[in-house]
């Protein structure tokens, strides 16, 4: 698995606040258009420039709508992060408390959802409108750890004027996206927060940390809601003749008859009972059951027709997904991205590419292609008839379309296109 680089809002062996004061005054440049004394990061100034292309007041950000009490238990019931609270509470709310800070749990949406830890903090936070039911996407509050963490899809670390709200100078920041372990989706950030000169590296490390064992319990959380599934609907599966199996509403298998190991099926959209075309399996008959659905495989050979279309979206980089619209319905596939930069090559060459032709597009070596077989493979356990073999290629009966970042959609042609790199 990759690592993801952690980059500290304050270079080590810097002093926090002379630090600050070239901060303020990057700030001041940035919005006068005076020359700058030295550039933010990259990120930062990404999100500066995201903010004056959307006209954001500096002084006072943008007015946002204070969820209900109502409104915020049904965010907090939808979000899917209750049962990671224990887990995120345990780890930081004691580091909370003696570092003056305050942890923050909020929506991908950007809504505070629970805020708990330094009673101190939390009045000064209360003064500012973080509070529970607040909006805190970059859109109402400018550049900041949570707002900026939903949009790069990455742990972020915010110091004193990197804000680009002022009355938030005063404060840093710390956070880490949270996803969904059955499909990857963003699901929302927790924070640390408290007062700037209360600025460690080590923070950001330590909720990046806290954040990935959330998730691992809401993967063991997963687990353990297929363990029911398969136990509850075992009697059912043993009464169906020929190749079946149970999935979970997200498309996870929980158990299977007459079939070698799959671990997920795409699953429509929206799935209803019926007939169906699925990715990995062909033509199959849809029945819902308890907490899940009965997918049995038909005799029809039926496959994609000329309605099949896969659009795949490179425009975020660590969100890149494969939608794939045919007669049954619209589904989505998560992408890694390897698989991604995988589809994206294919995509390029619709008559195809060979192993040795993928490593060379790939790595820059032709005979790297045992690894290209193994992630090819894996590729098409989840992909089925979507991909062909020999050479590697999307099936000749599915139009293909692309979506790079900052062009419009761009439908490939079924002939070679030229190569694309970088993704």
């Amino acid at each position: 698995m990759r690592r993801e680089h952690l980059e500290a809002a304050v270079p080590v062996g810097t002093d926090p606040r002379r630090h600050a004061r070239v901060l303020a005054q990057v700030h001041e440049a940035a919005l006068t258009g005076a020359s700058p004394c030295a550039q933010p990061r990259p990120v930062i100034g990404a999100s500066w420039q995201r903010m004056r292309r959307l006209g954001l007041d500096p002084d006072h950000g943008a007015d946002g709508l204070l969820l209900s009490h109502a409104e915020l238990e049904a965010r907090r019931r939808e979000s899917g992060l209750a049962d990671a609270l224990p887990i995120l509470r345990g780890g930081l709310i004691s580091v909370a408390e003696e570092a003056a800070h305050i942890m923050v749990v909020v929506d991908r949406e950007g809504s505070v959802l629970w805020r708990d830890g330094s009673t101190s903090v939390r009045h000064r936070a209360d003064r500012l409108g973080f509070t529970e039911g607040a909006s805190w996407h970059e859109n109402n509050v400018g550049t900041n750890a949570i707002g900026t963490a939903l949009v790069a899809r990455r742990a972020m670390q915010v110091y004193s004027a990197e804000h680009y709200v002022r009355s938030h100078h005063a404060w840093t920041c710390a956070a880490a996206p949270l996803h969904d372990p059955r499909d990857g989706r963003l699901l929302g950030v927790v924070d640390l927060s408290g007062p700037a000169p209360t600025v460690h590296a080590t923070t950001l490390a330590l909720v990046d940390a806290v954040a990935k064992l959330a998730e691992a319990r809401l993967r063991n959380t997963h687990l353990a809601e297929l363990e029911k599934l398969r136990s509850t609907t075992l009697t059912v599966l043993s009464r169906v003749g020929g190749r079946a199996l149970i999935t979970d509403p997200h498309g996870w298998v929980a158990a299977a008859s007459g079939l070698g190991a799959i671990d997920r099926v795409g699953l429509p959209s929206s799935t209803s009972a019926g007939s169906a075309w699925l990715p990995s399996l062909g033509a199959c008959h849809l029945e819902p059951v308890p907490g899940g659905w009965l997918v049995r495989l038909t005799d029809d050979e039926a496959v994609p027709g000329e309605s099949m279309r896969a659009v795949l979206d490179i425009r975020s980089s660590p969100a890149c997904v494969l939608t794939v619209t045919g007669p049954s319905g619209t589904w989505s596939y998560p992408l890694s991205p390897r698989h991604a930069e995988m589809l994206y090559v294919l995509a390029s060459h619709r008559d195809g590419r060979s192993a040795a032709q993928l490593a060379l597009d790939l790595f820059g070596d032709p005979a790297r292609t045992v690894t290209v077989r193994a992630e090819m493979s894996r590729l098409r356990r989840q992909l089925g008839t979507i991909l062909s073999r020999r050479p590697y290629r999307f099936a000749d009966d599915i139009d293909v379309a692309l979506r790079k970042p900052d062009s419009a959609e761009l439908v490939l042609p079924h002939s070679t296109a030229p190569a694309i790199r970088g993704t």
